[in-house]
């Protein structure tokens, strides 16, 4: 039985429970990549549609990355 079919039968079925209960969502993705993967997965578990699926809530992170991580290094001209 998968983390998911047990989410679903302890009653767990919308994504956002889904995601506290399983912990998906909370990696480096941040649930971008999984989220379509795990609400089609639910819908066959389910037999719900995954359009009536509310998508779970985003969050910022605790502390904002500081700026320098997202800007492009470029080597120096002389």
């Amino acid at each position: 039985m998968t983390d998911l079919e047990r989410a679903a039968r302890a009653g767990f079925d919308a994504l956002e429970e889904v995601k506290r209960y399983t912990g998906f969502g909370t990696g480096p993705c941040q649930g971008k990549e999984c989220l379509r993967e795990v609400a089609l997965a639910l819908s066959r578990i389910t037999g719900r549609p995954p359009s009536t699926m509310a998508p779970f809530t985003t969050r910022p992170p605790l502390t904002p990355p500081e700026l320098k991580y997202f800007a492009a290094s470029r080597p120096r001209r002389s």
